[in-house]
Order: C-alpha cells, then sequence, then structure tokens
C-alpha cells in the first residue's frame, strides 16, 4: 500500500494540478470543511486570523506559536487540504525560528510564510513597517529550511520591501531569501498588476499574490494573475469578514426587532450544516452502537 502523501508533499501536488492555485484562508475547522466543499485544493491559516478571531486582538505580534499550533491541529483534524500557515517573523531567534518549524510540521501544516519585518511587527497593508536587514531575514529562512524534517515542507519568504525600499531593493531581497532556500516568495502590498510581472519575470520560484480586501493591492482575478506569472493566489481573510459582516446584521437585527425573522436569510440552513459535517454518518454511527448493546 501506497504510503500517504505528507502535508508538504499534498501543497506541492496542488501547486502543479492548479496553476495559479488559489488559497483560501480558512479560521476555524468548520471553514476547512466548507473550503473543501467549495473544491479549493489548498487552504491557509493567518495569523491576523487567529489574533482577531481566535483571542480578539489585533494582528501585531501578540499571539504565540502555541496559540497557532492549536489552531492548526483543529484544521487538520478535520481535513486533508493541505494548510499554508501564516509564521509572522518566526516567534522570536533562530532558535525559535526553527523550533516554528518543527511545531508547525508536527501539528500537521504543510507550509508556512516568513516576513521581513521586525519582530514588533504590523499589517502589511499599513504604514509605518519596518524591516530586518536582509541578512537577518536570510538567517531566518536558513534556520528553517535547516530545521524541517520534511523537505516537501514548503517555506515561502514574505517579503514587505515595495512599501518602503521600492522594487528594485524588494527583488535584490527576493533573489537572496531564495538563495538561502526558500521555496517562494510572497510579494506584499503590491499597488499595480505590472509588478507582480517584475517579481515573476525575476524570479525562479513560485511568487503568491495576496488578494486581501480593502489593502493597498488591486483586487485582479485568478486568471488576469496567472496571464502575470502568479503562482499562487491567496484570500486570507475574505470568509472572516463576510461572516463578521453576516454576524453583525444579525446581532443587531436580534437586538432592535426583538426577532430574527427578518436576517434569516443570511443563514446556513440546519441541512446545509448537517450535510458539510457528515452529521446523519455520526448519528448511524450512534444508533448501530445501540442497536448492538441490546442485542
Amino acid at each position: 500500500m501506497n504510503p500517504i502523501p505528507s502535508a508538504g508533499a499534498r501543497f506541492r501536488q496542488s501547486l502543479e494540478l492548479e496553476n495559479p492555485l488559489q488559497i483560501v484562508g480558512t479560521i476555524n475547522a468548520y471553514c476547512s470543511l466548507m473550503a473543501e466543499h467549495a473544491g479549493f485544493r489548498a487552504i491557509y491559516l493567518s495569523g491576523a486570523g487567529v489574533a482577531n478571531a481566535s483571542f480578539g486582538v489585533p494582528d501585531l505580534g501578540i499571539t504565540t506559536i502555541n496559540d497557532v499550533v492549536a489552531d492548526i491541529r483543529r484544521i487538520v483534524g478535520v481535513t486533508q487540504l493541505p494548510l499554508l500557515v501564516d509564521a509572522d517573523t518566526g516567534f522570536g531567534n533562530a532558535f525559535c525560528m526553527a523550533r516554528t518549524i518543527r511545531e508547525f510540521s508536527r501539528a500537521g501544516a504543510a507550509g508556512v510564510h516568513i516576513e521581513d519585518q521586525v519582530a514588533a511587527k504590523r499589517c502589511g497593508h499599513r504604514p509605518g513597517k519596518e524591516l530586518v536587514e536582509t541578512a537577518e531575514m536570510v538567517d531566518r529562512i536558513h534556520a528553517a529550511v535547516e530545521a524541517r524534517t520534511d523537505d516537501s515542507f514548503f517555506i515561502m519568504a514574505r517579503t514587505d520591501a515595495l512599501a518602503t525600499e521600492g522594487m528594485d531593493e524588494s527583488l535584490e531581497r527576493c533573489h537572496r531569501y531564495v538563495a538561502a532556500g526558500a521555496d517562494g516568495i510572497f510579494a506584499e502590498a503590491v499597488r499595480e498588476a505590472e509588478q507582480y510581472r517584475k517579481f515573476t519575470d525575476a524570479l525562479s520560484v513560485p511568487v503568491l499574490a495576496n488578494m486581501t480586501e480593502f489593502g493597498q493591492s488591486p483586487l485582479l482575478t485568478a486568471d488576469q494573475l496567472g496571464e502575470l506569472g502568479i503562482a499562487m493566489v491567496l484570500y486570507p481573510l475574505s470568509a472572516f469578514r463576510a461572516m463578521n459582516a453576516a454576524a453583525e446584521q444579525v446581532y443587531t437585527a436580534i437586538r432592535k426587532e426583538r426577532t430574527q425573522e427578518t436576517v434569516v436569510d443570511l443563514m446556513q440552513t440546519r441541512d446545509r450544516l448537517y450535510e458539510v459535517l457528515d452529521y446523519h454518518r455520526y448519528e448511524k454511527q450512534i444508533d448501530d452502537l445501540i442497536r448492538k448493546s441490546q442485542k
């Protein structure tokens, strides 16, 4: 019997099967099931998603490695879709970076992206970002590559340099990151479509485009990005934002109108919930156990 491919191997297979690969954010286990039902081949756990959804705090380096690991385990426990995880700046020095890779891999992640901001990081689409020196980011990548126990585990370098240093410096950084062992490049806060082409033309590894809403980057289709040479398209918090908007409407309606009747159409039905959860299979198992115990 053939062994089950590792999470990293499944991510790389997805990259080969779909070009560009759409990677959708799933902030919890149930969202990952819905993404699987929708047909996605890879999913994503955002650092902002962990901070915002699991802890109710902003994405400013407040959450810890253990906080992220807990959410990884919940998600990969219910789906075989490969999970790419936001590793922020690695949660500390080179030793911490190595631990991050080991713990994320052990928890079931398929890969990570690591960014070149300072430890007191900011959202990639906010002003005031400060970057580490290129050599320090190279050290982070070296530590990550050396720590992985599965060569298929995907290590991506994210650069925030475009907003602060410009295109030439960003590309120079990226070349150094690839030479250090990065399997892919995450070009953050790209403002113009053609800038993606400069990244993809210059680099020998897959490049990811972040299609986050309400940020600096234009929202392009996967087909448009594919024409620009992009290999991966990330939608980190799209569903989360929609869920939040719907939840606010429901809470407001119930409080003001003293009934949920006007917002029922916003809700997922009980039947659909049961379908996604495979509820009836679980219920049948309970019934079978009861029948066996009564014999």
